[in-house]
């Protein structure tokens, strides 16, 4: 079995997964290259699609928001020592919490009122639904994995037969809910704005990108700055070791799947309440599986989240212009691309650590000789 290898924090937490991503983007563009298309014209194109506008760089913030809460869920339960791969799951039932909210409420609470209510109610679903297989981690001893994963399954059918059975719109053909009414609808970005004399261009961009930056301070103080932060990440790192130390390590595991699932939930108040304002059936679109890549690459750390949610969000929105702009490319090349992606930035991330830990050591060795010369000379 090989040692670990230990680099110090900033290479670790930039210099590596900065490293990777290069690495990814070098092997994409040959794909590119090999089926007939310039691999800088794609990439200029796909910044340009992303950032090159405000229209381009509101969606690109619109698909980072919903990025920034899956892989927060992901990187809290990794802290805790578990792979919560339910995010998918999690953010339907939180969809499924702000969606009854809004349609119980919708026509007699006011926005003030019915808005943050639908937040907890979001927050309340996802927390239940990352819960209950952290409970059977807990004193049950089932896999977190096997279990999250089950619960999406879970999670689709349910929502699958409240959409067509129970909650479906009369006399509409599509699975879905009836609208929720103008109070449950989360004002759009360029509405604020506005409001503060910017002309601002109408996109799915919406106030819940706030929530997603308050989700990034909370977690980063939650974790690093509070005790309770100190006691989730103490038995992520060791278990026995805190259990000695009188933290109990089931009420950690509860903790923080119980937390994961209330932020992967508040995908629902980015795409229910900001978006479509009505529940849909695949209102996720692969979000919870997306956030896994976002942790990895950010070092479930975050600010390396936040970065990774906006490379990911240029992705979507990049990969979506270049389908209209460049004959021949396709959706499928940007899943190639985000393949590529995960597969440089998760699995193969500890490939190039020996690398850099043998180049720092040689940079540290040379140091210290000009230290020690200039020390004597002194």
């Amino acid at each position: 079995m090989s040692t670990p290898v230990v680099l110090p924090r900033w290479i670790d937490l930039a210099v590596l997964p900065a490293f990777n991503v290069a690495v990814s983007l070098l092997v994409a563009g040959a794909v590119v290259w090999a089926i007939g298309l310039d691999p800088a014209q794609v990439l200029a194109l796909l910044v340009k699609g992303a950032f090159g506008s405000r229209t381009g760089l509101s969606y690109t913030l619109y698909y980072a928001t919903t990025f920034v809460f899956t892989g927060l869920a992901v990187a809290v339960a990794f802290h805790a020592g578990l792979f919560n791969i339910g995010g998918e799951g999690q953010a339907m039932m939180g969809g499924l919490g702000a969606a009854l909210v809004g349609l119980g409420f919708g026509a007699q609470w006011p926005a003030a009122l019915l808005l943050p209510a639908m937040v907890l109610a979001a927050m309340l679903f996802g927390m239940v639904w990352g819960a209950v297989p952290g409970a059977l981690q807990a004193w049950r001893g089932s896999h977190i994995v096997i279990t999250t994963i089950m619960f999406n399954f879970i999670a689709a059918s349910l929502l699958i037969y409240l959409l067509v059975g129970v909650i479906k719109e009369p006399g509409n053909m599509a699975p879905e809910s009836r609208a929720f009414g103008p109070a449950a609808q989360v004002p759009g970005m360029h509405v604020l704005l506005q409001a503060l004399g910017i002309d601002w261009p109408r996109t799915p961009l919406n106030a819940t990108v706030l929530l997603a930056v308050a989700a990034v301070v909370g977690v980063q103080l939650l974790l690093w700055k509070t005790r309770a932060g100190y006691a989730l990440r103490a038995t992520g790192f060791a278990p026995d070791a805190a259990c000695y130390g009188g933290i109990a390590p089931k009420r950690q595991v509860l903790m923080a799947m119980g937390l994961s699932g209330a932020l992967a939930g508040l995908v629902g108040i980015n795409e229910i309440a900001g978006v479509h304002n009505r529940l849909l059936q695949d209102f996720t679109a692969g979000a919870g599986f997306a956030g896994i890549a976002v942790s990895l690459i950010g070092r479930s750390h975050p600010v390396g989240i936040v970065l990774a949610s906006l490379l990911f969000g240029a992705l979507y929105q990049g990969g979506a212009e270049l389908a209209f702009e460049v004959p021949g490319f396709s959706r499928d090349m940007v899943v190639t691309l985000q393949g590529l992606i995960v597969l440089f930035a998760g699995a193969m991330a500890t490939v190039a650590a020996p690398l850099f830990a043998r180049l720092y050591g040689w940079f540290q060795a040379r140091l210290r000789p000009a230290a020690a010369t200039g020390a004597a000379h002194g």
